[in-house]
C-alpha cells in the first residue's frame, strides 16, 4: 500500500511573551533544510505581554499554498491554550504540555496527551520559557527526528547568548527528546529528507527583496502594522545594498520624501497600511500630476481606523482605487503569494518608469506577515531593468526607448511634451539645458502652470488626455489573466490577491469530493483586462468569488468593469484568513442550493 505524502501541521498557543516565536523559527528552518515546503500563520494580538496567540506552521513534501485546515501537534504553553483547542483535537494527534502547570481536559479518543514534567526534567530551572525547550525536543522526538539535527538549530538560534545559557537549553532539549522517547508515540512514518534545502522568509521580506533587486535605492516608512517589516529589512540591508532609507515622522511626509527621490532619478517605494495610506494619497495624485514614477505599498489589516491592528482583510480595494482625488493614471497590483510579490516588484518599477505615473501595490497582513517555503532556483536576481524615457546626460540621448526625447538646444526643453503615445522625455533634474517646472498644478508642455493667468481648457484636455494615452500604450505590457484548471468545471471560483493561496488548495480537497473547481486570478487591478475576464466568466457554469471583507468589494468593481454578476460569494471578515475547508463547504452548500452568500464559522484563533 502507497503511504501517504508527508503533510503535516503544528500549532503552537501561548501568550504574548512565552516565546512562541523561537520553537517556530527553529521548526521552519529545520523543514527547509530537509527540503520540505511551509506555510506559517501567527494569530497574534497586539498587546506585548498576556492575551492568546497562536502559530499554525504547515510542512507538506509537496508545495502548499495555506497552513492547513486542522492540527496535527498542538504544543500549549499555557492552560489557556490547552482549553481553547484541545476540542479541536482529532484522533492520532498529539498534545504537548507543561504537566508541572497545566491539567488536561477531556480528550476526544485517540487522542495523545503528552505531558512533560518540565521541572523534573530541567532540575526545577526558574526560567520560565524554558519548557518551550523541552517541548521542542519532545516534538523533534515525535517527528522522527534526530537529536544532532535539534542541537545543531539551537546552537544556531542561541549563538550569540552567553555558554550558560547555550548549555541549558541544549540540556532541556535532550531530556524532553528522551523523555519523548521512552513515553510517547512517533509519527509513522517519520518526516522524509533528502530534497533540495528550500529557504524561507515572509512576504514583506519578499516585497524588500524585490524592490532591491528592482533597483530600489530610496525607501521611507512610518513604522505600521503590518508593513513594518520591510522597514525591518530595508534597514539591516540598507548599508550593503547602497540604499538610503529614512524613517519619516509620520506617513504625509514618508510619501513626499518619496516622491523627491523619484523625482531625482532614483527609483523609489514607501510602505504602510491602510490608515497611513489615507494620509499618503493627496501626494500620489501629485506624483501622477507630476508624472514621477513611485511605487507605494498597502499592507491591508482589519479597518476601519486603528480597526484590528494584528488581523488580516482584504478591505482596501476601494481606497486604492480612489487615492486621491480627480482622474489620472496609476497602475494596481495584488501578487498572490510572496514569490510573485518578489517577482512583481522588478516588473512593476519596469511600468512605472515607462509610463511615468504612480503604482500602489496591494498586500495583506496573511501574505505579508505570513512565513513561507520558496525554492532560491526561482528568484531572479537580475531581472531587466527598462528605465524608460529618463535623460541622465546633458547629450540628448536616454536610457530609454519610449518617446521624443526632445531637443534643448533648439527650441528649449519640454518636460510633458505632447508625444503620441504620451510618454515624454524625462530629465534627471539639475541636467544643464534641461530646465524645467514641476509642480502639482496642471502645466503646459514645459511645465508652466496654465492656471496663473489664464487657465486654457485647451491645453487643459490636451495634457489630460497626454496622460491617459501613456498608460494606455504602456499597460500592453500587462498580462491578463488566465483560467487555472479544466475549462469545463462544475464551479470556477474568482479570487484576487492573497486568497489564490487557500483557494488554490481548497480545489484539490473539491476534487477528493468529486467536485471539479477551476480558479480566475485577478493579480492587476488597474489596468483591468476587462474583455478578457468577461470572455472567460461567460463561459463559466457557477461562479463563486472568494473575498476577505464583508461587502464584495472586488464583486463591485468586478461589475463596474465587465457588468458581470456572480452566482454567489463567499467573504470572510473577522479578521482571520480563510482556511481551506471553509472554500470547500462554501461551493458545496451553494452548488446545493442553500444559499448564495456563505460567511464560514471560524474554529482557531477565538
Amino acid at each position: 500500500m502507497e503511504s501517504k505524502a508527508f503533510d503535516f501541521v503544528i500549532g503552537i498557543g501561548g501568550a504574548a511573551g512565552q516565546g512562541i516565536a523561537t520553537p517556530g523559527n527553529i521548526l521552519a528552518r529545520t523543514f527547509a533544510r530537509r527540503g520540505i515546503h511551509l506555510c506559517a500563520y501567527n494569530a497574534h494580538q497586539s498587546i506585548i505581554r498576556g492575551g492568546h496567540i497562536l502559530l499554525m506552521l504547515r510542512a507538506a513534501e509537496r508545495p502548499i499554498h495555506s497552513h492547513g485546515d486542522s492540527l496535527d501537534l498542538l504544543l500549549c504553553l499555557n492552560q489557556d491554550t490547552l482549553n481553547r483547542h484541545l476540542r479541536h483535537m482529532r484522533a492520532g494527534t498529539w498534545v504537548l504540555f507543561n504537566g508541572d502547570d497545566i491539567v488536561p481536559g477531556t480528550a476526544a479518543a485517540g487522542v495523545h496527551l503528552c505531558p512533560l514534567p518540565v521541572g523534573e526534567l530541567t532540575n526545577k530551572s526558574r526560567n520560565k520559557v524554558i519548557q518551550n525547550t523541552v517541548a521542542l525536543g519532545a516534538m523533534m522526538r515525535i517527528l522522527g527526528l534526530d537529536l544532532e539535527t535539534l542541537e545543531s538549530a539551537l546552537k544556531r538560534e542561541f549563538g550569540r547568548k552567553d555558554q550558560a545559557i547555550i548549555d541549558e537549553n541544549l540540556g532541556a532539549a535532550r531530556a524532553g527528546f528522551e523523555h519523548a522517547q521512552v513515553h510517547f508515540p512517533t509519527l509513522e512514518p517519520p518526516i522524509p529528507a533528502g530534497q533540495q534545502p528550500l529557504a524561507i522568509w515572509s512576504g514583506n521580506d519578499a516585497l524588500a527583496m524585490g524592490g532591491a533587486t528592482a533597483g530600489v535605492k530610496f525607501y521611507s516608512a512610518y513604522p505600521m502594522s503590518p508593513a513594518s517589516g520591510i522597514l525591518h529589512w530595508m534597514a539591516a540591508n540598507a548599508r550593503d545594498l547602497g540604499i538610503l532609507v529614512r524613517q519619516g515622522e509620520d506617513e504625509l511626509a514618508v510619501a513626499n520624501m518619496t516622491i523627491g527621490a523619484g523625482h531625482a532619478g532614483a527609483r523609489a517605494m514607501c510602505a504602510t497600511s491602510g490608515g497611513g495610506f489615507a494620509l499618503m494619497t493627496e501626494a500620489i495624485g501629485m506624483a501622477a500630476m507630476m508624472e514621477v514614477p513611485v511605487v507605494f505599498i498597502n499592507v491591508q489589516r482589519a479597518g476601519p481606523s486603528t480597526g484590528v491592528p494584528t488581523k488580516t482583510e482584504q478591505g482596501d480595494l476601494w481606497q486604492a482605487l480612489g487615492a486621491s482625488q480627480g482622474d489620472f493614471e496609476r497602475f494596481i497590483v495584488a501578487p498572490h503569494d510572496a514569490l510573485d510579490a518578489f517577482r512583481t516588484m522588478p516588473e512593476l518599477f519596469n511600468l512605472v518608469d515607462q509610463a511615468q505615473c504612480p503604482a500602489i501595490l496591494i498586500s495583506d497582513l496573511l501574505l505579508s506577515e505570513g512565513t513561507f517555503s520558496v525554492d532560491p532556483d526561482a528568484m531572479d536576481f537580475h531581472p531587466v531593468i527598462d528605465r524608460g524615457a529618463l535623460i541622465t546626460q546633458t547629450a540628448a540621448s536616454t536610457n530609454g526607448s519610449n518617446g521624443d526625447h526632445g531637443d534643448p538646444n533648439s527650441s528649449g526643453y519640454l518636460r510633458y511634451q505632447n508625444t503620441e503615445t504620451g510618454i515624454s522625455p524625462r530629465a534627471i533634474p539639475g541636467l544643464e539645458g534641461y530646465v524645467y517646472v514641476a509642480a502639482s498644478d496642471e502645466h503646459d508642455e514645459d511645465g508652466v502652470l496654465i492656471s496663473d493667468e489664464y487657465t486654457n481648457p485647451f491645453k487643459r484636455r490636451m495634457m489630460v488626455e497626454k496622460r491617459a494615452r501613456k498608460l494606455a500604450h504602456v499597460a500592453q505590457q500587462v498580462p491578463a489573466p488566465q483560467l487555472e484548471g479544466p475549462a469545463d468545471a462544475e464551479v470556477t471560483l474568482i479570487t484576487w490577491g492573497s486568497t489564490w493561496g487557500v483557494v488554490t488548495d481548497a480545489i484539490e480537497q473539491l476534487a477528493q469530493e468529486g467536485i471539479s473547481a477551476n480558479h480566475l486570478s485577478i493579480k492587476w487591478i488597474v489596468p483591468f483586462h476587462a474583455d478578457e475576464v468577461a470572455a472567460i466568466l461567460q463561459r463559466a457554469k457557477h461562479t463563486i468569488i472568494v473575498e476577505n471583507n464583508y461587502s464584495g468589494q472586488f464583486a463591485r468593481y468586478l461589475r463596474s468593469e465587465t457588468g458581470f454578476v456572480p452566482n454567489g460569494h463567499i467573504r470572510k471578515y473577522d479578521g482571520e484568513p480563510f482556511l481551506p475547508h471553509h472554500i470547500v463547504e462554501g461551493v458545496r452548500r451553494q452548488l446545493a442550493g442553500e444559499t448564495a452568500h456563505f460567511v464560514p464559522e471560524q474554529e482557531f484563533h477565538v
